[in-house]
């Protein structure tokens, strides 16, 4: 897939940045090694841990290029776009396993993250073609008045490794087709699956300093954010870390897009279809191993059917087969890493401290093939108090909560009892509960008979409250990030006219 970005096809491969059209190495020589979560014998990669210089030298590259590529019309943008996508589609396969290889969750979730980036570049390619403004009417004779987009400059842009690929197509896609250049720096846990998504837009003809590669840890993202020739940052992550860049932002006047965390709630009503129900809670507690802003980590069922329910839950839960992604059958992979492995298990201890119940899970994962990984029993706390951290705070990984209510109002305040908001989900047949979920609850998203995690890509993806900061990705909300509108008036009275002036 383009030309070479490391060294020869020896273990473990050593690979490079990305700068101004060039492979090079970080200018300090350090690198880090990318481990296999599901084996952690097994270093899929070595790359550089950029520093300052390191990312100056890309931004003077983005720099530089800038000037040229935001004239390049928005449909030829658009063209290398879908092109990128359409390689993207011809590597599937060795995308989703390279990445399950990455970051461990199963091959037909790595399938999924690649598709998505492939649906947004079909959906961005199109936006070249549609970059509207508006025309409207003016108040003054022989005078036209309308609204066109401007690109930003250089954006920063700084992703997670859950979704290595997708969340990176969010971003770059909508960047490039307004005609921003960029600095990217994906998580240190995932770097081969951005680079990979690189080589594509290198081989797909984007000219060269457009799109900048930058590997390594938070120090690298600090430059990246702290660089005063970078106007627009971008960031997925935790909301500690997306607070501190709002903050830096905010003093300097940067722009600035957060998508951070969730403590995403499922309602069951007694009318819902159960066995549905219990296969998204399934879904949405348990798929990426918990490790999605979207999991589903708070369960509300009514108490006539939590019994069953709860029963039903557990069993299926505890018959989830955990192992390595690239295994046939394995429906849940494992933990990123150590540490958060250890954070994982941090929070079922504080579970149990303030007096919930573990009713499965609760350990590392043990068997065969799973000691040398990273992995984490599927668990399902009850007798949780709504208060309890387990219950306000994210985990992210295989835990969640089963909460008993009387009515769908209790449901929904309970939902609401949380300092973040992106994704919901009711299970309900009867129509006026659907509606009202839709309503009263404080989502960015709410799903209908449906789990919290699925988002497709023509829709705007984002929270309310401490999910972000009024931003969405995806859809067309994608572009007012990536662009600055311009107010255009045309005088052609062949005099000078004042707006809000009286006539004499």
């Amino acid at each position: 897939m383009g030309e070479k970005s490391g060294g020869d096809m020896a273990e473990p491969q050593t690979y490079l940045n990305y700068i101004d059209g060039r492979w090079v190495p970080a200018r300090s020589g350090k690198t880090f090694p990318d481990v296999n979560p599901a084996h952690q014998d097994e270093v899929v990669g070595v790359f550089p841990e950029s520093g300052p210089e390191d990312v100056d030298a890309a931004v003077q590259a983005a720099e530089r290029a800038f000037p040229e590529w935001r004239l390049v019309p928005p449909p030829s943008r658009g063209e290398i776009i879908l092109k990128a996508g359409l390689l993207m589609k011809e590597h599937k396969e060795e995308l989703a396993r390279l990445m399950t290889q990455e970051m461990g969750k199963v091959l037909r979730e790595t399938r999924g993250d690649v598709q998505e980036a492939i649906d947004m570049a079909f959906y961005i390619a199109g936006e070249g073609r549609r970059l509207f403004g508006q025309t409207t009417t003016s108040e003054l004779r022989d005078k036209f008045a309308m609204s066109v987009r401007m690109p930003i400059g250089v954006c920063g842009l700084i992703t997670p490794w859950n979704f290595p690929t997708a969340i990176p197509s969010w971003k770059i896609f909508p960047a490039l087709i307004c005609g921003n250049t960029i600095v990217f720096k994906p998580a240190e846990d995932t770097p081969l699956s951005a680079l990979k998504f690189i080589e594509i837009l290198a081989e797909a003809g984007l000219p060269k300093g457009v799109l900048n590669l930058v590997h390594g840890g938070p120090s690298t993202g600090e430059a990246i954010v702290h660089h005063p020739k970078i106007r627009l940052i971008s960031f997925t992550g935790s909301c500690e870390v997306g607070s501190a860049i709002a903050e830096h932002c905010g003093k300097v006047l940067k722009r600035c897009s957060l998508e951070m965390g969730g403590k995403n709630a499922q309602i069951v009503m007694d009318d819902a279809d159960l066995s549905l129900a219990l296969e998204g809670a399934v879904w949405g507690a348990f798929g990426t191993t918990g490790q999605r802003c979207t999991a589903t980590s708070r369960i509300f069922v009514q108490e006539g059917i939590f019994p069953k329910f709860k029963q039903a839950f557990i069993e299926r839960s505890q018959g989830v087969k955990i192992g390595d992604g690239l295994k046939e059958g394995t429906e849940m992979g494992p933990i990123i890493n150590e540490i958060q492995r250890k954070r994982v298990h941090e929070y079922v201890e504080i579970g149990k401290k303030e007096g919930a119940r573990i009713e499965t899970g609760g350990q590392f994962a043990k068997g065969k093939d799973l000691e040398k990984g990273f992995f984490y029993e599927t668990t399902i706390f009850t007798d949780v108090d709504p208060k309890m951290r387990i219950a306000q705070e994210e985990i992210f990984g295989p835990v969640t909560c089963l909460f008993p209510f009387k009515r769908f109002e209790e449901a929904v305040r309970l939902v609401n009892d949380s300092r973040y908001g992106l994704s919901s989900s009711i299970y309900s047949r009867d129509v006026n509960f659907a509606m009202k979920a839709i309503r009263d609850i404080e989502a960015g998203i709410t799903y209908v008979n449906g789990p919290t995690i699925g988002a497709e890509v023509h829709l705007p993806f984002g929270g309310v409250k401490n999910t972000g900061n009024g931003h969405r990705e995806a859809g067309e909300t994608a572009i007012d990030i990536f662009s600055e509108w311009k107010s255009v008036f045309i005088d052609y009275s062949g005099k000078l006219q004042k707006a809000q002036i009286d006539v004499d």
